[in-house]
This record gives structure tokens, C-alpha cells and sequence, in this order.
């Protein structure tokens, strides 16, 4: 994967380094969570990681100077809160960005770079595998992806507003978390192959939905009140799609994406219990698979409007 790196001028906050990853120093690359956790000298906030697909992390850290050794995993970055102005050095490349809302970071698998930046920051930070990639390079009928470029603070709304969003909408809810991460996943690796790779992908269009039959099992599977496998994966190979193809034909089907298909359906669920029976909303919580009343509450109040106990006192 490694390459030369081009030689680029110095650029300011409006032009982010475009380069190519630079020359891999000998040795095994790191995991890019430790390697974080280790440049950074903290532990993220928060952090979720699927087997599948990747891992999101959030972080706060304070400056920080250091080189940022290989890593096995393509880092992509947004932020959340706030103007840094960080700068790096790749070989004899250097990039100065703005570090903001509507912009990315990318570190691609296997570069190493020096960073300074000089106050601390927050960020959300995706570790998207190779394999991922090139898994939905294939599933969308792309050539096969090079290296990711380095992006400095680059202009990048969509793939910011999509990264940014993992760390608002994690509900407590191990099914819908994992459902939509996966999902999250996927369109972001869609995005990078399309805006950040060396040579841009043209995504093939779907048509059509899904068959009548597939529809109906996969609806009977997130359906499912038992612990049946809800994941990407499962519904995809049932239907005997891939994730990228399944996830366009189920909209296409539907209007919703499976996430918020699930996420529609334990919020009836929610409601019918609350209305229909005297269960607690504790109980209610746990019986639709959430980690605790306040995450349960917290889900229901951003799809309403109201907490549980309020909705239902307002129809009793």
C-alpha cells in the first residue's frame, strides 16, 4: 500500500495537503487505538468498536507534539466543537489546517507523520480497516481502492456530518448501535472511496427494492424478540445480498434505512407498552434491549419530543 509521497508547497488553512501516504517505516504497524491512546496520553470518552467494520472513538486531549507512528487501520477525522489549527509533517511535505465543523483529518494506513497542535481539542475519530474498504469497493461495483490521500483540515461536509453523527446517536441500545454503526460504516467508506482516494470511484446505481420474500424475512428478523442476529451481515446474507446492495434495496423497499427501521419499530413497541400495560418504564426499558431507563429515555424523548412518563401520563 505504501507509495512516495508527492511534494506539495506549504499550504494555509484554505488548501489541505492532498499527498500520498509517505514511506512506511520498517516494522509492524499498530493498532490505531493504541497508537492514539499513546500519542495522545488519554483514554477517548467514548468508543465502539464492530469486528465487521471498524471503530469510532471520541477523545478530548490536550496539545499535543509528537509523531504519530504506522498504524494498521485508515484514520479518518472530524470535529465536533470549536477551531485548532494543527500542523503536519510528512517527509518534507508539511500541512497547516483549520480544524473545525465541515472538515476532515485523514491519516492513511501505514503513514507516519509529526503533528503539533497547540491547544486541546475534540474530535471523533473513525478506524476503518483496509479490508472494509476494499470489501465495499467490491460490494459497490468500484475498482479496487488505493491509498486513502492525507487531508489536513479539508473541506468535507458530508463525510464530517456523517462521522460526527456516530457520536451523537448512540442510543443504548446494543442492537440499533451495532445496526447503525455498521451501516455508518459502510457510507463512509462509500464517501471515501469517492472523495478521498486516489483515483475517485463511481459508485453503480441499485435499482429496484428488495424481493417480496427477502422483505418479509428480513422484517420478521428485526421483528424478531428473540436473540436473533439483527447485524448488517445477517440481514444481507439472508438475503442473499451484500451489505452495500441490501442496505439500498431495503430503503428502496421501505423508505427507511434498517437502522431507522428498528429504531421505528421498538419506539411502537415503546408506545404500546406504556399505553397498553402498567410494566414500569424501567421494565419497558430493559424488555426492548436498552442498557439502562435513562439511555430508553433519552432515545424516546429525541423521537417525540417527550420522556416516557410524560407520554404516557398525557393519554391517561
Amino acid at each position: 500500500m505504501s507509495k512516495p509521497i508527492l511534494h506539495d508547497p506549504l499550504r494555509d488553512s484554505s488548501g489541505a495537503s492532498d499527498a500520498r501516504p509517505a514511506e512506511a517505516s520498517a516494522g509492524p504497524r499498530c493498532p490505531a487505538g493504541q497508537e492514539m491512546a499513546r500519542v495522545l496520553k488519554t483514554q477517548p470518552l467514548r468508543m465502539a468498536a464492530d469486528p465487521s467494520s471498524g471503530a469510532i472513538a471520541y477523545w478530548k486531549h490536550d496539545a499535543l507534539h509528537d509523531v504519530v507512528r504506522p498504524m494498521v487501520d485508515h484514520v479518518v477525522m472530524s470535529y465536533p466543537a470549536g477551531s485548532q489549527r494543527p500542523e503536519r509533517r510528512t517527509g518534507r511535505v508539511a500541512s497547516i489546517g483549520t480544524a473545525r465543523s465541515g472538515v476532515v483529518t485523514i491519516i492513511p494506513a501505514g503513514s507516519s507523520s509529526r503533528w503539533d497542535i497547540h491547544q486541546s481539542v475534540h474530535v471523533v475519530q473513525l478506524y476503518l480497516p483496509h479490508a472494509t474498504l476494499a470489501r465495499v469497493a467490491g460490494e459497490a461495483d468500484t475498482a479496487a481502492p488505493g491509498d486513502l490521500l492525507e487531508r489536513t483540515g479539508h473541506p468535507d461536509p458530508i463525510t464530517s456530518r456523517l462521522l460526527l453523527s456516530a457520536a451523537d446517536a448512540l442510543e443504548g441500545s446494543a442492537a440499533l448501535d451495532a445496526l447503525f454503526r455498521q451501516q455508518l460504516t459502510d457510507l463512509l467508506a462509500t464517501r471515501l472511496l469517492s472523495a478521498h482516494a486516489g483515483v475517485p470511484a463511481t459508485v453503480q446505481a441499485t435499482v429496484g427494492g428488495l424481493a417480496p420474500t427477502a422483505l418479509r424475512r428480513a422484517i420478521e428478523r428485526l421483528r424478531s424478540d428473540s436473540d436473533a442476529d439483527v447485524s448488517l451481515a445477517a440481514l444481507a446474507a439472508e438475503a442473499g445480498l451484500s451489505r452495500f446492495h441490501f442496505c439500498r434495496a431495503f430503503k428502496e423497499s421501505t423508505g427507511l434505512s434498517p437502522h431507522a427501521w428498528l429504531r421505528q419499530h421498538r419506539l411502537e413497541q415503546a408506545m404500546n407498552m406504556l399505553r397498553d400495560t402498567g410494566a414500569s418504564v424501567v421494565s419497558i426499558a430493559a424488555a426492548l434491549g436498552y442498557s439502562s431507563q435513562t439511555a430508553f429515555a433519552a432515545a424516546f424523548r429525541k423521537l417525540t419530543g417527550e420522556t416516557p412518563s410524560d407520554w404516557r401520563r398525557r393519554l391517561r
